[in-house]
């Protein structure tokens, strides 16, 4: 639409409300303006089929609701933002100073959820976290207008140490690349395997998006450990998967991690991800009607199988249609908008989960096992769990 035709539209609009006596400007908006929707995902990279998943999740929780947000049409803006934390406070600026966008929905890598974390307090848009796990989103940097639907990044492996000394492995060695997510899914796997009793033989790390695991898979090879447990994400945790098999540790040394180790990327890793155990808040096998339906329809719209960030895409949908739906699409009714979307129970196919009130989803860590390319469940591996939330203040 030309800025012209804008102009004319939005001035039809206010002489029509004002003959109704209606000259109030959130109402205008309301009635007239479309839902400004920005996404800021990687599109290209090590993680652009992320990207893609939770865009194509996102879309298709509205495309339910008529394509509307509140009775509200939406427009949708994009930046591609590389998974390049020194552009992030420049790509989000875009989307929110020269789009003007009334929601931004970003993004999968940490390091450049910490730029949108600062344009989105710094600014006051609502800010949706589709993925990217970074504790200070929901912890020292919360916002009363930042919303995660994922996890935070200890979340899944705060529930894989119990497993593992379970199992009997009480000696393991830990390897993930040396980032934000890295470090802090460290930091849930140290704390719940130590509080097991294991011991932590070795902390492995390369730099991200770094895929030569050679050195580190020889170290593992002479360390010996029970077991290895990992933190590794997209196009990289496929090439781990193939090269620890090629090593030949697999089927010596179990190898463990958290649920993003195998997701998306079963077909790419092959026959090497057979036998891998994860901790994840979902999984494609979850037999519910929910999550059969949902996979259904996916598939019908994307020509594709859905995986967790289509989930997350999806919930970060839900949860902003629970909001819109309470305002009646009005995003300038702040805490009426903010309320509603705190109290929020989603139906997902994950499972139903809920709101912290530091803004991080309460949810179930299923247990899972890959078998013939299928993240398959074999049992809740911790129920209803929630970050700790710790320096929050709002």
């Amino acid at each position: 639409m030309s800025t012209r035709r804008l102009v004319l539209t939005r001035s039809a609009a206010v002489i029509g409300a004002a003959s109704t006596g209606l000259l109030l400007p959130g109402i205008v908006r309301a009635q007239s303006g479309k839902v400004r929707v920005g996404f800021m995902l990687p599109y290209t990279g090590t993680f652009s089929q992320l990207g893609v998943a939770i865009e194509n999740g996102f879309r298709m929780a509205i495309n339910e609701q008529g394509g509307k947000l509140g009775g509200r049409e939406i427009e949708y803006f994009k930046v591609d933002d590389e998974s390049e934390p020194s552009k992030g406070i420049e790509n989000a600026s875009k989307l929110v100073q020269r789009d003007k966008v009334d929601v931004l929905v970003g993004t999968v890598h940490s390091g450049v959820q910490m730029g949108i974390q600062k344009v989105a307090r710094d600014s006051g848009v609502l800010c949706l976290i589709p993925n990217a796990g970074v504790h200070a989103a929901t912890r020292g940097l919360c916002a009363p207008n930042v919303f995660r639907t994922s996890f935070s990044n200890s979340q899944p492996t705060r529930a894989l140490g119990k497993v593992m000394m379970d199992k009997g492995h009480k000696k393991t060695v830990w390897i993930t690349w040396k980032y934000a997510a890295g470090d802090e899914a460290f930091e849930g796997f140290k704390e719940s395997y130590t509080a097991a009793g294991g011991t932590i033989v070795k902390e492995l790390g390369l730099p991200f998006p770094n895929v030569e695991f050679q050195a580190l898979l020889t170290e593992i090879a002479a360390l010996k450990p029970d077991a290895v447990a990992c933190f590794f994400a997209g196009g990289g945790a496929a090439k781990f998967i193939r090269d620890y098999a090629a090593a030949g540790l697999k089927g010596k040394i179990p190898l463990y991690g958290s649920g993003f180790l195998t997701e998306g990327v079963l077909d790419a890793a092959g026959p090497a991800a057979e036998g891998i155990i994860t901790t994840m808040h979902y999984s494609d096998s979850l037999d519910t009607p929910r999550n059969k339906q949902f996979r259904l329809d996916y598939v019908k719209a994307f020509r594709s199988q859905p995986d967790v960030y289509a989930v997350q895409g999806y919930d970060t949908g839900l949860l902003l249609i629970q909001g819109a739906n309470a305002v009646k699409g009005d995003l300038s009714a702040k805490p009426a908008l903010y309320k509603a979307m705190e109290g929020a129970t989603i139906d997902s196919p994950r499972g139903k989960w809920t709101m912290s009130k530091a803004h991080n989803p309460v949810q179930d860590i299923y247990l899972r096992v890959v078998e013939n390319k299928e993240n398959k469940v074999i049992g809740i591996a911790a129920k209803a769990l929630s970050d700790s939330g710790v320096g929050c203040r709002m």
